[in-house]
Order: structure tokens, then sequence, then C-alpha cells
């Protein structure tokens, strides 16, 4: 998460390989990326639609049309990878507009703690893990890869050896998430499946995946790292904002409150794992366990 990237231009439409076609969601900012990665995953006329954009993106409405004229296909399903706007938004659009049916599958995990959001006219059908979706050319298997999400899904494509990393793994900078503990599990069990290729939510093909999960979770370890040096030398209750000035450098202030959360995750786990204590004040604040085996 760091605003000096520079971010690769990526075409509205881009063919990636024989059987994935990227669409932009026309949706670019700092906390998306290039904006939103919708794919259309087959060969042959109906094909499968992993994700869409943001509600009311008139824009990437015509880039899917153009992309489902160019390749004289059409929409078999939809697979939503998590319950945030910027993926599932543009489902109503998509039924009412391009496959023009109410009646079109939309498939995800279903969320535990909360609802998911509304897409009506259409419906989801919940899906469990390792659920397969097939069509012309290509096999896709759903893993669950919680973290950044509760419910969050991944897919993986046999014919490629390939992965749908969803928000998972990103294809520039790192990624945000709600758990950090669920979320390590998650690129752990995606380095495992030592895919040939990633094809993230956000951002460029990533074609170094095992390098690219190793960094990740490198990071991670480094920020933890982090955090528990800057809590020793400064000994004294810091709030999560107070901890990010220290650590973030050159950090786009968009992406304050994103990189905030992402310490008070690594602060949580801290806790956890009995290295630091939680002080409930008027601002939530976090101290060195003077326990804690460091």
């Amino acid at each position: 998460m760091a605003s000096t990237v520079k971010l690769a231009p990526l075409p509205q439409i881009e063919k990636l390989s024989e059987r994935v076609i990227r669409v932009l969601g026309c949706n670019a900012r700092p906390m998306t990326l290039q904006g939103t990665n919708s794919y259309l995953i087959g060969k042959g006329d109906r094909r499968i639609l992993l994700d869409t954009t943001d509600p009311g993106t008139p824009d990437y409405i015509k880039n899917l049309q153009n992309a489902l004229s160019q390749h004289k296909c059409g929409i078999q399903e939809i697979i939503i990878s998590h319950w945030h706007a910027d993926h599932c938004g543009s489902v109503p659009d998509v039924c009412n507009q391009v496959t023009k049916s109410q009646e079109t599958i939309v498939s995800k995990f279903k969320r535990i703690s909360q609802q998911d959001l509304d897409i009506s006219p259409a419906k989801y059908t919940f899906v469990e893990n390792n659920t397969v979706f097939k069509t012309e050319g290509a096999t896709l298997r759903a893993i669950h890869t919680p973290g950044h999400t509760e419910e969050h899904m991944s897919l993986y494509l046999e014919e490629e050896n390939a992965v749908f990393s969803g928000d998972t793994v990103l294809g520039e900078t790192t990624a945000v998430f709600e758990d950090l503990q669920t979320y390590m599990g998650s690129l752990q069990k995606i380095l495992d499946l030592n895919p040939a290729v990633i094809y993230p939510s956000h951002g460029s093909v990533i074609n170094d995946p095992t390098d690219k999960l190793k960094e990740y979770i490198a990071h991670r370890m480094n920020r933890e790292q982090q955090i528990l040096h800057c809590l020793k030398e400064l000994n004294q209750p810091m709030t999560a904002e107070e901890l990010v000035e220290k650590i973030y450098e050159d950090l786009n202030p968009m992406l304050k409150m994103a990189a905030a959360n992402n310490v008070i995750h690594h602060l949580e786990k801290l806790v956890k794992d009995g290295f630091a204590d939680k002080i409930e004040e008027e601002d939530t604040r976090w101290l060195l366990k003077k326990t804690g085996n460091l």
C-alpha cells in the first residue's frame, strides 16, 4: 500500500490468454488501482463472468458489451469473489442491460457475520468451498481465501494452473485485510497451489506468483516487526494513526485510513500473541506488553 508505485496502464479490454479476457471496471482510484478487473473466462459462446465493478458505472457496461461483441460470446453465469461494492455493485446493471435476465446465476460464498449487499433483480446462489464451475474450455474451482473479507473466494483455473486471486493478492502494491491471521493462511494456501500465473482483481497480471506471494508474506512479517520496534522504542501507549505516521513513508493521504486499519489488525494479532496490551481510552491505544517474549 504505497502511493509512490507507478501503475502500469491497462487496456480497457485485453485478451490475456486463449481463455481469459480482462475487462476494466472504469473505477480507478487509490484503493482500486487501475480499477476492478472483471474477467470473461472460457473459450465458447457462453462464458463465465468473474466480478463486475461499482454500481452505476455505464462505461464498464459499454466495455463489457464491446468485449462480448468482439469475442462473439455471451455470459453463462456470474461469480463474485467477495461482497465489496467494487466487485458486485454492477451485477444489477449486467443482468438488466447485458444478459437481460433476472434468472442469471450469480454465485459467491455466503457472508457469516452480516448480510450480503442487495443485487436485485438478481439473487445470489451461495456455494461451498471446492465448488467446481465449468464452461467450454475452462474448469474453475472455488477456494475459500478469507482475510480480505471473511467469505473471500479465489478461483483455480485447471487448464492454465492459474489463480484468480480476487483482492488477496494485487498486481501492484499490497492488499488490505480484515483479519491478519486468516489472511496469512490464505496467502500460504495460494502459494501451496504453486500457480503459474495469478490474475488479480486489481492491477497487472502476476507472472511470478511464487516470488510475489513470498514477498507478501515477508512484507506482513516485516510490518509486524516494525510495529513492535516502534512500541518498544517509544515505550508509551500509541494509536494506530500515530504508528502509521512512524512506519509508512510517502503515503497517499487517501490511504491513511486503510493503512491504520491494517495496523490495527496487526496490533490485534500482537494482543492475541501476548506481545501487546490494548488500552481502551478516548482513543484506543496499544502498549508493548512488559512480559512479551521479544
